[in-house]
């Protein structure tokens, strides 16, 4: 059995502390801008190895409600699912997505499948009234880039 010295067990302490004020804080931020999404994707997303995809639901205010990882792939892919999408909103009952996944190459440009994938997406996530807002892609070294800010949602 692993065993923590009171030193670790201090250091759990505070990490526990610190990220329940870190929830906390983040309960409360409305998510207006694509700034807003990309710096929590980039704190979630930067230096994977593999290719993730990542949904952040959000209420009628645009609350954040969770964020999950839904679909993992590989250093160039991630298949994802636009039933498990809905389902999931549906679940946390939220009016609102934004979608977001990294590029393990580095650059945060997106391909025609990345603007293919969010389209199948927005269009899915209209039957269900809940409105994706944007598609964020993260790179390497803080490079991101928001499909809505874009035009291209």
């Amino acid at each position: 059995m692993f065993k923590l010295s009171s030193q670790q067990k201090a250091i759990l302490k505070e990490a526990e502390a610190i990220y329940a004020l870190m929830a906390s804080n983040a309960s409360d931020e409305v998510f207006n801008s694509p700034e807003l999404s990309a710096e929590l994707f980039k704190t979630r997303l930067v230096g994977e190895e593999r290719e993730h995809f990542e949904v952040l639901f959000l209420n009628q205010q645009h609350i954040m409600i969770d964020v999950q990882r839904l679909f993992s792939g590989t250093i160039n892919q991630a298949s994802v699912h636009p039933r498990e999408i809905a389902k999931k909103a549906l679940e946390l009952n939220a009016a609102a997505i934004v979608i977001a996944h990294n590029h393990p190459s580095g650059k945060a440009n997106p391909s025609k499948s990345d603007i293919n994938m969010t389209r199948i997406v927005k269009d899915a996530m209209e039957l269900i009234e809940v409105k994706l807002l944007d598609h964020i892609i993260v790179g390497h070294h803080g490079l991101w880039h928001s499909m809505a800010q874009a035009g291209e949602i």
